[in-house]
């Protein structure tokens, strides 16, 4: 497949303040991407002409924000009116190697649908995980190291180089990854599902403020088993560029990138190659 013929959905709805950078970070590398809303998916209240259908898509991203107000908890209304709907056509998605991307809220919805972390099936019935209040009980919304844990299965890092370290921006409350009772650290560990980790800056164990949730075993973003659904909490399309580095005054302009150009690259590269 070509570049130009990557179909791209970015979905939104209420709340969701992310889809502008989503969709240019897919848009400036060359795919056909467009923000998609859920109801045009739902082919509710909205002109014949603005009727989608996911399957028509090739990669499916849920970007960050406030969706639904963050009512009852992070993701869970969004996740909630996606499965109810949309539960066979996302299954469908996923088990035929479609790429899906969650961040920050997106991560949040992702682990509330079912799709992640997904250790026995596409989608499970219940949230097998969640993202908790950060242990700082407040909004973090810092510069944040991640170490790239794993690059041969999850189809978003191959471009990275193994243990890896980049910079990602969070910005979230909820932040902080637990496992359902069901599921233990070591099955994640041995699915290769464990993709990003926090870090401190001389690659060591990271403190607060450099895990700024007090996720589990320092996790910042996890994959399913097959590698194609991808879900994190900091936000990769906000360093798309190096300028929107914070520390690139100091380090210059060297690279023709930031360090979250590299995930999108991957994504559509493994596109082009295997659709």
């Amino acid at each position: 497949m070509k570049r130009e013929d990557v179909d791209v959905a970015v979905l939104r709805i209420e709340g969701t303040n992310c889809e502008e950078e989503s969709y240019l970070a897919f848009k400036r590398l060359g795919a056909n991407a467009e923000k998609v809303h859920l109801k045009q998916l739902l082919s509710k209240d909205v002109l014949e002409d603005e009727e989608r259908s996911l399957d028509g898509y090739d990669i499916l991203m849920i970007p960050g924000g406030f969706s639904a107000g963050d009512y009852i908890r992070a993701g869970a209304i969004f996740g909630a009116r996606t499965k109810s709907a949309l539960g066979e056509e996302l299954k469908n998605f996923v088990e035929t190697g479609k790429p899906v991307l969650g961040v920050c809220n997106g991560f949040q919805i992702l682990v509330e649908m079912g799709l992640l972390p997904a250790v026995d099936k596409t989608i499970s019935q219940v949230p097998k995980a969640a993202l908790e209040t950060n242990d700082s009980n407040r909004f973090e919304c810092r510069p944040t190291l991640l170490k790239v844990e794993d690059n041969s299965n999850c189809v978003f890092t191959r471009g990275y180089k193994e243990h890896e370290i980049v910079l990602y921006p969070s910005a979230h409350k909820e932040g902080k990854f637990v496992l359902d009772e069901s599921i233990s650290l070591e099955e994640l560990e041995k699915n290769d599902q464990i993709v990003f980790r926090y870090t401190a800056p001389d690659g060591g164990e990271p403190e607060y403020p450099w895990n700024p949730n007090g996720s589990l075993d320092n996790i910042a973003g996890i994959c399913n088993p097959e590698g194609n659904v991808l879900g994190l909490m900091p936000h990769p399309e906000r360093v798309f560029d190096p300028y929107t580095n914070p520390d690139w005054t100091r380090k210059g302009l060297k690279e023709n990138r930031g360090d979250g150009k590299t995930l999108f690259k991957s994504v559509l590269e493994y596109v082009e190659d295997n659709f």
